[in-house]
């Protein structure tokens, strides 16, 4: 039989992980959601192992190699654009979050202030339903397919969540600099957080 003080404990834990899932979930990241320091907290909590094999990168390591398809079907390496900063963002067509976000990227990458930040999108998604999405809501940025799964781009980039969408930023000689879990929630905020320094 369970003592009173571990089953107290054990139904507080529980509580505190349906909290931390509703704060996931709810539309707005709050405050400590929304901050650099708070988006470090919920990876660390979310972070599972790589799988054996796969490089996956760490905040301040260089990125692995990571190939993708074009939306043609050709395979690629990751384009990293030499000398400038970029802004990578991985969705899928079947995550409702991602597709709320998608146009505060494209105003983001269309807005000549946003600098020397290339963006690019993978979809971990069916080419047909990323090139039906894109006929409908086209993009002034690049994208690029991948399947989802345990060996997927976005883990190879860091995601060992297993979260979408999930977005990194990776600096002119190829480090990841910055992470986030979840949607950005205005132009102003991927602004904002492609700029942070660290």
């Amino acid at each position: 039989m369970m003592r009173e003080g571990t089953r107290l404990l054990l139904i507080a834990g529980i509580a505190g992980l349906c909290g931390l899932g509703a704060a996931l979930w709810m539309k707005s990241p709050g405050p400590i959601w929304g901050s650099e320091s708070g988006q470090r907290l919920l990876q660390t909590a979310l972070e599972r192992p790589a799988p054996a094999g796969i490089a996956s990168a760490r905040r301040g390591e260089q990125v692995p190699p990571v190939m993708l398809k074009t939306l043609d079907g050709e395979i690629t390496p990751l384009p990293l654009p030499a000398g400038k900063t970029t802004l990578i963002n991985v969705w899928a067509t079947w995550c409702s979050p991602c597709i709320q976000e998608m146009p505060l990227l494209a105003e983001f990458a269309s807005n000549p202030n946003a600098g020397d930040v290339q963006v690019i999108g993978i979809a971990l998604d069916e080419a047909q339903a990323v090139q039906a999405w894109l006929s409908r809501m086209p993009s002034p940025y690049p994208h690029y397919l991948d399947t989802p799964g345990q060996r997927d781009a976005s883990v190879q980039l860091g995601n060992r969540a297993g979260v979408l969408p999930y977005t990194v930023l990776i600096d002119a000689e190829g480090k990841l600099l910055k992470q986030r879990i979840g949607p950005f929630h205005s132009a102003q905020d991927v602004s904002q957080w492609s700029r942070t320094s660290l």
